[in-house]
């Protein structure tokens, strides 16, 4: 369940825009980098003060200020000073628990995303928590911890390469948004190629371990319809709003990316119905295999009621029974029980019940 709920009593009592983080602890140092760029120039850096960053609110080019980490308060206290952030904003920057959303503050938007990925060691389905500030020339995103699906971003702003360079930084936000989007086909691609082999296994053999798998993949179904159907009204809400730092050309990419939205949340309910399929498969399987069972113990049990009756008759010691004193009587009643069964047995066979 930490995935579902994060732990946010650490908050009770504090006064609003209190900066607590809540997530998980980290102790890595935070990695703070940008890039400077217009379409003639691209400057990239580490930087070890988030100071330095700073004088990037005014440059007439526009800037990528990314920092892994939000588990150091005074890092991002500091940049919501420097960059007129409202402590509200930044007390939802440092709760990675947050639901997808989009706020405008006039000189800034302030949106919150889910980036998933699949990790392959623990081979689960990983959630970070991205806080995306968009300026007039400028965006700052907040990440949980170093890794992202941005690299190719990054490629195309040191090579040119696209329209990237070329646009503001309502443009890069989109990127952005787009980057992130596009990772969760990598998912579900990955989920639908797990949920096939399950259904594939389901037929051949249902068993505990099978059910077990079900239920964790509903479980993820679950976890990812949370994480991804807020963003619907996100990208809606940045797309229709009217914010003067959006411009037109930009709203028309942002559609795409609404369509792409539409698409995963679809996407996930198909795989969300095929899931509770299986598992109704499931049921269903361990029931006929029950019947099977009962039915295979009924024809043996019905087979052997007859020949139980007739031995228990001539077990019954009377001294007066013609049959006990016969020379083959033992034989004609173990023939006549033979008889018995297997005509009872033929009867079933000929009804095609086994």
């Amino acid at each position: 369940m930490s995935r579902f709920v994060k732990k946010i009593s650490r908050q009770s009592g504090l006064a609003p825009g209190t900066l607590v983080h809540i997530g998980d602890e980290r102790s890595a140092k935070v990695r703070i980098t940008y890039f400077d760029y217009n379409e003639s120039k691209c400057e990239e850096r580490e930087i070890k003060n988030v100071e330095e960053c700073f004088p990037l609110k005014h440059t007439s080019t526009v800037s990528w200020i990314n920092i892994d980490g939000v588990h150091d308060l005074d890092i991002v206290e500091k940049i919501g000073r420097n960059f007129d952030i409202h402590p509200l904003v930044l007390e939802d920057v440092v709760n990675t628990g947050q639901r997808p959303k989009y706020e405008d503050f006039e000189e800034y938007l302030y949106i919150v995303l889910k980036m998933i990925y699949y990790n392959g060691k623990d081979k689960d389905i990983k959630i970070e928590q991205v806080s995306l500030l968009l300026g007039k020339n400028y965006v700052i995103s907040f990440q949980e911890q170093e890794g992202d699906v941005f690299e190719k971003i990054r490629d195309r702003i040191r090579t040119g390469k696209g329209r990237i360079r070329k646009e503001g930084a309502d443009f890069l936000a989109y990127a952005i948004l787009d980057a992130i989007i596009d990772g969760y086909f990598s998912i579900l691609e990955k989920m639908g190629e797990d949920i096939e082999i399950m259904e594939e296994k389901l037929i051949k053999e249902p068993n505990p371990r099978i059910l077990r798998k079900i239920h964790s993949l509903k479980r993820d179904m679950i976890f990812l319809r949370r994480s991804i159907w807020p963003l619907r009204e996100v990208i809606s809400g940045v797309m229709r709003g009217e914010s003067r730092l959006i411009k037109k050309t930009t709203s028309v990419y942002l559609r795409d990316v609404y369509d792409h939205t539409i698409q995963v949340i679809d996407t996930i309910e198909s795989f969300r119905d095929m899931v509770s399929g299986m598992l109704d498969i499931y049921l269903s399987g361990l029931s006929n295999r029950m019947n099977e069972v009962m039915k295979v113990l009924t024809i043996f049990a019905s087979i052997f009621i007859p020949l139980t009756f007739i031995a228990g008759v001539y077990g019954m010691n009377f001294k007066y029974m013609p049959e006990l004193n016969w020379k083959y009587g033992y034989f004609a009643v173990l023939g006549f029980m033979a008889l018995v069964g297997l005509t009872m047995a033929a009867y079933f066979k000929r009804k095609r019940w086994f």
